[in-house]
């Protein structure tokens, strides 16, 4: 583990004194915040309503949406507004409290409306990848059982309106209609004479909110149910990890079907009256700048995969633009490397701040925090209120500097309460009594900072009984001057047998597969990593990763097997990459 240590940036953040407050924080404390305080119903779009209601926010900007270089804005009364007349829709369509609506629309403003409307409504709303497969989305819609689904025209024909119940209502947000389905309705002619006044309904604290579907390690994905209570630990992690205040212009990278983008990009500065950006453009090096630059932002949250595209893009790019307002940077997806870490230091004057959470656990669980210093390459510390700590086989707590599996005390406002459907897969997650289970392997040091070591499945066992996570392996990979992205996977066939592995890279521009590379990357792995027998490496045009960035090994493992690859739905950019690899001379 890296031993460097760079001081806080930010000692008058939010969060101004971690210890003491982790000390003596409490959830109560947070729920006095709220309008619904010594009730047991509540509703998350009445406490964004107050921005619309007072009259010095009622014109603030809630959303910026910007795309080929227009910019259209959403004031808090506006987004008020608008979200009344999508509820007043479903409604008057028959849509009532806890029934389902899928969302599949590319990103736009739309979308962040219709999960507002649907909250006043009780209504659970699920967002879907714009690109799903027909089969993906069937199995979604199978699992689920919506009652609508909200598309576009240009998306509709991957919807087998033939196949579905002739009972769901299909919404599109503007013509033409294709009339290959008798619930088709044309929102656009619609909704423009519904009433912009909805009061929120209150339902009990544990009402279903949305669905998140996240792809399984070897089965069908699983919706995972997430309430309006998950408001508390919204506004905390808000404030705490990414430091927002009321003038805060918050950019989030992600689309609203990567619970990031429902979670902070849309409720969490909605609930502490910030401003959120949505981009709907191709996003290239050079328009995160200039987005950055043209709005103001000042907090941004981001993936160690972007950051990859702005060291690729060149330090000569960032000079270009003023960026002198952003102040703070955090990350999420997948572990952020020393190089990402220190270049975004070097050319942008600030610290990108690690977190770590899941879409399980609903909010941020792990974090850098801007007053905190920080370890390059570790995941963080426990957020207020998030009891963290590392276990093995039979849940039993281990010493510091002992590997093991990352467990949460529960509960906490943000955790999930169910899997649509299946309470024997939800209940796996809690084998053991009074904590979560995450499937990460992580190592806590003497002063409590984690560091992520793997998934539980991808762990290498060396020679002998060492056991060590596949990213301190890929990290020593991806500092060789040649390579760009790594992976490494176990192919030993018996428990038993010689610990044997392969290595899946991609190279650096410039760069081309040979067999003496092959040597090359061997010999400077053995050098520095001893004990591990790599028996092949394989040159690949990229890695298959997953939305938040994360490497899908179960993808290589399964290619390797010449196996199905199972669900995809989550891999590059929210897309599927070609898993060719790179049939040059030697690769």
């Amino acid at each position: 583990m890296i031993k460097a240590r760079i001081p806080a940036e930010n000692p008058d953040a939010n969060l101004r004194d971690y210890r003491h407050t982790y000390e003596n924080f409490s959830w109560e404390d947070w729920e006095k915040r709220f309008t619904w305080y010594g009730s047991d119903d509540l509703n998350i779009a009445q406490e964004i309503d107050r921005w619309a209601e007072a009259t010095d926010t009622r014109n603030k900007n809630a959303i910026i949406y910007q795309k080929r270089g227009e910019k259209q804005t959403i004031t808090y009364l506006k987004l008020k507004e608008e979200s009344s007349r999508w509820a007043h829709l479903f409604t008057s369509k028959g849509l009532k409290a806890q029934d389902k609506i899928f969302v599949h629309l590319p990103i736009c403003p739309d979308i962040y409306l219709i999960m507002l409307g649907c909250a006043r409504a009780g209504i659970i709303f699920c967002n879907l990848l714009p690109s799903l497969s027909m089969d993906e989305i069937v199995m979604r819609i199978e699992d689920g059982k919506p009652s609508a689904i909200i598309t576009h025209p240009d998306l509709v024909e991957m919807i087998p309106l033939e196949s579905i119940d002739e009972r769901i209502k299909i919404f599109l947000i503007e013509p033409p209609l294709p009339g290959a389905h008798p619930g088709e309705i044309d929102v656009s002619r619609e909704i423009k004479d519904m009433p912009a006044e909805f009061p929120p309904r209150r339902f009990p604290k544990r009402t279903p909110l949305y669905i998140a579907y996240t792809s399984g390690v070897s089965s069908a994905p699983k919706g995972v149910v997430h309430t309006h209570y998950d408001m508390v630990g919204m506004l905390a992690t808000g404030e705490y990890v990414l430091d927002l205040k009321r003038d805060s212009i918050l950019w989030v990278q992600a689309h609203p079907a990567w619970i990031t983008g429902t979670v902070y990009s849309a409720f969490t500065p909605w609930l502490i009256g910030a401003t959120t950006v949505v981009l709907g453009d191709t996003l290239l090096a050079s328009r995160v700048y200039e987005t950055i630059e043209k709005n103001g932002i000042d907090v941004w949250y981001t993936t160690p995969e972007v950051i990859r595209t702005l060291i690729e893009a060149g330090e000569d790019l960032p000079t270009r633009y003023d960026l002198t307002r952003l102040r703070h940077i955090a990350t999420v997806g997948e572990p952020l490397g020393p190089e990402g870490f220190y270049w975004i230091k070097k050319n942008l004057g600030h610290s990108a701040h690690d977190t770590w959470w899941m879409t399980e656990t609903g909010i941020i669980c792990i974090a850098n925090f801007p007053s905190v210093d920080i370890k390059p390459g570790a995941m963080g510390l426990p957020v207020p209120g998030i009891n963290a700590m590392v276990v093995d086989d039979d849940g039993n707590e281990l010493p510091s500097m002992s590997m093991g599996q990352l467990a949460l005390k529960i509960p906490w406002p943000g955790l999930m309460s169910g899997i649509w459907g299946d309470e024997k897969r939800y209940m796996e997650y809690f084998k053991f009594k009074g904590m979560l289970l995450t499937g990460d392997m992580v190592i806590k040091d003497d002063e409590g900072y984690l560091f992520y070591q793997g998934r539980s499945d991808d762990l290498l066992k060396l020679q002998g009984e060492r056991v060590i996570g596949p990213y301190e392996v890929e990290h020593i990979l991806k500092t060789h001057p040649a390579v760009k992205d790594a992976a490494i996977i176990s192919i030993s066939e018996e428990e038993d047998s010689e610990r044997a592995f392969k290595a899946f890279v991609s190279l650096k521009e410039g760069y081309i597969p040979s067999t003496r590379l092959r040597y090359e990357l061997k010999s400077y792995l053995s050098t520095k990593l001893r004990d591990i027998n790599i028996k092949d490496i394989e040159f690949m045009k990229s890695l298959p990763r997953s939305c938040g960035g994360d490497v899908l090994r179960r993808v290589l493992r399964a290619s390797e097997l010449g196996i199905p690859i199972g669900d995809i739905s989550n891999l590059n950019a929210c897309s599927v990459p070609s898993l060719e690899s790179s049939k040059k001379e030697g690769g």
